[in-house]
């Protein structure tokens, strides 16, 4: 049987909608938010992680942003994803969090296909 549609998986797509095409795929109890072939967000309890390089994530930490921790069932080993959530006055904007979601989806695109390494000169 189907899920009935989540109003938090309505307001993320409305709030991503200016990067076109995003998409919500249900996982591992959360979601991902995927636009472009690569997913740039994750969801769970309702708080939008935004997928991070080091500049991204330092500047979602300095507006109040926290890293997205997944303790692992089996151990209780914790590890960070790579993901910072989305500052809370974000949520409230359109523009500052489609602003931030078009960071983290550049992040992720780079991710996807990282610059060749150059060859030494030699």
């Amino acid at each position: 049987m189907a899920k009935p549609p989540d109003p938090f998986h309505d307001f993320v797509t409305d709030l991503f909608a200016p990067l076109g095409g995003v998409r919500i795929k249900r996982m591992f109890g959360g979601a991902g938010v995927c636009a472009q072939g690569v997913m740039f967000a994750l969801l769970a309890e309702d708080v939008i992680y935004l997928k991070t390089d080091a500049a991204l994530r330092t500047a979602l930490e300095d507006e109040g942003g926290e890293a997205f921790v997944w303790e692992r069932p089996s151990d209780g080993k914790r590890m960070e994803m790579g993901y910072v959530s989305l500052p809370s006055a974000a949520m409230d904007d359109a523009d500052d969090g489609s602003a931030w979601g078009r960071r983290a989806l550049s992040v992720a695109l780079a991710a996807k296909n990282p610059k060749p390494k150059q060859k030494p000169q030699g």
